[in-house]
């Protein structure tokens, strides 16, 4: 049988070196015949998976990257080269086995070693990457080195998107919400799986629903390399209560099977109703009945249409998502990592943060493109909320200009991590729906540069990732990116004249007047990014403020300008109360009363028109780094903001009364 072993258990250790010295010691003799290793960091604990920078900060070699600026103190780390090391058990090896590396996310490039003798290289955060270890392998006294390449120099916020073609996550080079935090190191899971025969390939696994009838529908199917006799045993169990089982041969099960009638029930959104999830198991055995392999799924049920909003233009995408037969409006946030480095992130991380929104009545998130493919954990919270999920693929706007790439290699990279995203979580029922990108526009005149008209299926790169989608995904919808239509933006002006599908942006930085005004007038299908700022606590500001001042909270405050200045809103309440504040104390006191109102209008405003607006989101849920001041409704310590209540009351409200 096939076993699987956790390398998170491992003792690892993690040293730096100037880069490539490393490979000219293995080469030539340690320290060319020095007594000593030519090593910038000696070896420090490391937990796997985790990044080299929360290593090295747990050791004292850099300091804590989110007081003050020291975030710029470990710019330093991303010019080394890095080496993750561990031994393997003794009692692990099996000379009649095959032994490969299976490492779900590494970030981003380098060498995987055992023994000083490379297996392979490696290259792309959002991908799995697999080596075989077998040839490489002693009896006993085995070393295995993860070493991490140097990273590529500028992948953030500003510059070209259709130059962007490092597949690496973008926000971490600098985003307006995170200074610069160039992650390195194993940020997902990662195993030495052992094996002796026959096993599973890339198990498809989908689910649906029919809610007239309320009975679900399971697909499975999977390449197996076949041996003589064997068979599969499938099975769909709640709370351990078989619901349908059955065996199939291998053939069989390579072409599918579809399993309908099922007696389940249904899976809601949250706020709708109940959240029951069932456990889909399928065994592979050989002629004699033993066991070689195992896959097990987590699933739901539910069924997903989209309907046209109440007087939208015959061309425009469908916005009302109707889950099992019913109408629901989308309320939620677009979801930032946890932390900036998010290797580091824990389980528990996610469920505090996850329980707090499925609180406070959301019932979508968006991953945004900047980002990456959120952990297995994350969905396996979200299923067991309601809270649903709206996945982008990395493929994200750079201001200066914002068109995809449109080679064919970069099509096809794209379309490999596209595959890869699809085929690890489509079997999650809070999965919603999948992106293409965040952002993509040229100018309304058609160029492939500026800004204000979305771009969809014409383009090349966005038309190949939806047909990835329909072929691997075709119960889930795909949309090429988010802004899209005829406008990326919304305009007063026309408003009222169909062309607002889905906008982001919206009148949050004017007056409450000003609002009120724009937001009685708008016509906008869905709004995927709306937004209003709000300074974080007093404690919070001042936590973090290292040797900086804390007020006051304005534009030349090196403090408050770390990253952006557009968030900082002191002037504009400044000339609401005619007057400056007196402190720190009050200035947040006017910043996070302005934030809640402004938001809870905006979002409540959306909902009253539903089923002529499908849903908003709000940029965005938290923050990733201590910001003194972000459009966010939770702060960095997890503390709910006065927006988040304000926005709470419209969640759990009938049609945002």
């Amino acid at each position: 049988m096939k076993e699987t072993h956790d390398l998170a258990d491992l003792q690892w250790t993690l040293e730096g070196y100037t880069p490539y010295i490393w490979l000219l010691e293995w080469k030539y003799g340690h320290g060319f015949g020095a007594t000593e290793r030519c090593i910038d960091v000696r070896p420090v604990p490391a937990k796997v998976p985790g990044s080299v920078q929360g290593a090295l900060r747990a050791a004292g070699v850099i300091p804590d990257w989110n007081v003050g600026v020291n975030s710029r103190e470990g710019e330093w780390v991303e010019n080394r080269h890095w080496m993750f090391r561990a031994r393997i058990p003794d009692d692990w090896m099996d000379a009649e086995a095959r032994f490969r590396l299976e490492c779900e996310g590494l970030d981003y490039a380098g060498w995987v070693y055992v023994n000083g003798k490379e297996v392979g290289e490696f290259k792309g955060t959002h991908v799995p990457h697999t080596f075989d270890l077998t040839e490489h392998l002693n009896a006993a006294d085995n070393e295995l080195e993860i070493i991490f390449d140097l990273a590529p120099r500028w992948l953030g916020q500003f510059g070209y998107t259709s130059r962007m073609k490092e597949w690496k996550t973008r926000f971490n080079y600098t985003w307006d919400w995170t200074p610069r935090l160039v992650q390195v190191g194993i940020w997902d899971d990662i195993a030495l799986v052992v094996s002796r025969g026959s096993e599973f390939g890339t198990l498809r696994c989908l689910t649906d629903a029919d809610p007239v009838a309320g009975e679900g529908m399971l697909e499975l199917s999977a390449e197996i390399t076949e041996g003589d006799g064997q068979i599969v045993r499938v099975s769909l169990e709640k709370d351990g209560a078989v619901i349908r089982s059955g065996e199939f041969s291998v053939a069989e099960f390579a072409r599918g099977i579809n399993w309908t009638g099922l007696p389940v029930e249904l899976w809601w959104p949250n706020l709708q109703g109940e959240q029951p999830l069932y456990d889909v198991t399928c065994v592979l055995v050989d002629g004699e009945r033993v066991e070689l392999d195992r896959v097990t799924r987590r699933v739901g049920f539910k069924h997903v249409e989209w309907e046209a909003c109440e007087g939208a233009p015959a061309e425009a995408d469908p916005r009302v998502c109707v889950v099992n037969g019913r109408p629901v409006f989308l309320q939620g946030v677009n979801f930032a990592p946890l932390g900036a480095n998010f290797a580091d992130l824990t389980r528990e991380d996610y469920e505090r943060r996850l329980r707090q929104y499925r609180e406070l009545g959301l019932n979508l998130f968006r991953i945004n493109a900047c980002q990456f493919l959120e952990r297995e954990w994350f969905y396996e919270i979200c299923d067991e909320l309601g809270l649903m999920v709206w996945q982008e693929f990395p493929l994200t706007s750079s201001g200066l200009e914002n068109w995809p790439p449109e080679d064919e290699e970069s099509i096809a990279g794209m379309v490999r991590i596209a595959t890869s995203f699809i085929e690890r979580r489509r079997h999650h029922v809070s999965l919603l729906f999948w992106g293409g990108g965040n952002e993509q526009q040229g100018d309304l005149e058609g160029h492939k540069y500026g800004m204000g008209k979305p771009c969809d299926l014409s383009h090349p790169m966005l038309k190949r990732l939806g047909e990835v989608a329909a072929e691997l995904d075709p119960t889930r919808r795909y949309i090429p990116t988010s802004p899209l239509g005829p406008r990326a933006g919304a305009n007063p002006a026309e408003f009222g004249q169909g062309k607002h599908w889905a906008v982001h942006g919206g009148a949050a930085l004017g007056t409450l007047a000003d609002a009120e005004v724009y937001w009685a007038a708008d016509d906008a299908l869905f709004r995927p990014e709306v937004y209003c700022p709000g300074a974080s606590p007093v404690a919070l500001i001042e936590k973090y403020a290292g040797n900086f001042a804390t007020f006051p909270a304005t534009t030349d405050n090196p403090y408050w300008t770390r990253l952006t200045t557009w968030w900082i809103d002191w002037s504009r309440l400044v000339a609401i109360h005619g007057r400056e504040p007196t402190d720190l104390a009050e200035y947040v006191e006017w910043s996070q009363a302005n934030q809640a109102v402004m938001i809870a209008g905006e979002m409540k405003a959306c909902k009253r028109r539903f089923p002529r607006c499908g849903g908003v989101l709000m940029w965005s849920g938290h923050d990733t780094f201590p910001l003194t001041i972000n459009t966010s409704l939770i702060d960095f310590d997890g503390n709910l903001k006065p927006a988040a209540l304000a926005v709470a009351e419209v969640w759990k409200s009938e049609a945002g009364q």
